[in-house]
């Protein structure tokens, strides 16, 4: 692994990153031995510089959970970040956009616990069984750092993304509060309009084959460091669409169904 004072400095870039809306180049080209222990112990040293400033932790998110994005990642498993106290938006929310760099809305299902999780061995029905509540979620991802390296071009591996929080900037939740045992969220999904167009569409099924398989993974992942979820914590279970680019002017609208749904403009 990297010295723990490199962890450090890039955890601090990525801090003045966020300030300045000026992406970073690649730490991944910069340091080629880099692995994704480093990429997490940056992502670690980053969080403590946000609670250090008085920022909260509120849950997690877990990002890379369809298949096509793990392929196109080149990895096996999702990945995951922490949410903070003022990436929660307001459902009906006008939302600056000089706040972001390369801003992006994705459709999930957010699962609030009602008790403690904590692995190994956590399932899909722990995970159920722990909720609750599920609600209708957006996640908005954004990146600190450069998508293809200034120099050769090469495109940001996934250790970058996971250094940068795992790409989360915002959450909003809205529609529904519904009980885990209510709906089949398997079958559950959204249609996201981009200013009345229908952007993407998608399933619950595709985040794992459950989105609740996702909430189960990190419990068992954060084990390894003696870490778990904790009750009324927030766990973004995974996106199951593509990430739509957004801008000042745009207005987004996330359909859930039955479930309700989200709105949200850019000024």
């Amino acid at each position: 692994m990297l010295d723990a004072s490199i962890h450090a400095a890039l955890a601090r870039e990525l801090q003045q990153s966020q300030r300045s809306r000026v992406q970073l180049a690649q730490f991944s080209r910069r340091h080629p031995t880099m692995t994704i222990e480093d990429s997490y112990a940056i992502q670690a040293e980053w969080m403590k510089l946000c609670l250090a400033e008085g920022r909260r932790v509120i849950g997690h998110k877990i990002g890379l959970t369809s298949r096509a994005m793990q392929l196109a990642s080149q990895i096996t498993e999702p990945d995951y970040g922490t949410l903070l106290d003022d990436m929660l938006l307001r459902d009906g929310a006008e939302v600056e956009a000089s706040r972001f760099i390369v801003p992006r809305f994705e459709t999930e299902f957010a699962f609030i616990l009602a008790k403690p999780l904590k692995g190994p061995g956590v399932t899909l029905f722990d995970v159920l069984n722990a909720t609750d509540y599920v609600v209708p979620a957006l996640e908005l991802i954004d990146a600190r750092i450069e998508q293809f390296d200034r120099e050769t071009k090469a495109p940001r591996k996934v250790l970058d993304t996971i250094a940068d929080n795992a790409a989360n900037a915002a959450i909003v939740l809205g529609g529904r509060p519904m009980r885990p045992d209510a709906v089949d969220w398997r079958w559950a999904g959204a249609l996201l309009f981009k200013n009345g167009v229908i952007e993407e569409s998608g399933l619950g099924a595709a985040v794992l084959n459950h989105p609740a398989n996702g909430v189960a993974w990190l419990a068992n992942k954060l084990a390894a460091f003696d870490q778990g979820l904790d009750a009324g914590e927030i766990v973004l279970g995974g996106s199951f669409t593509r990430p739509v680019p957004c801008a000042a002017g745009d207005v987004f609208h996330a359909d859930y169904g039955p479930l309700g749904s989200i709105s949200v403009r850019f000024v």
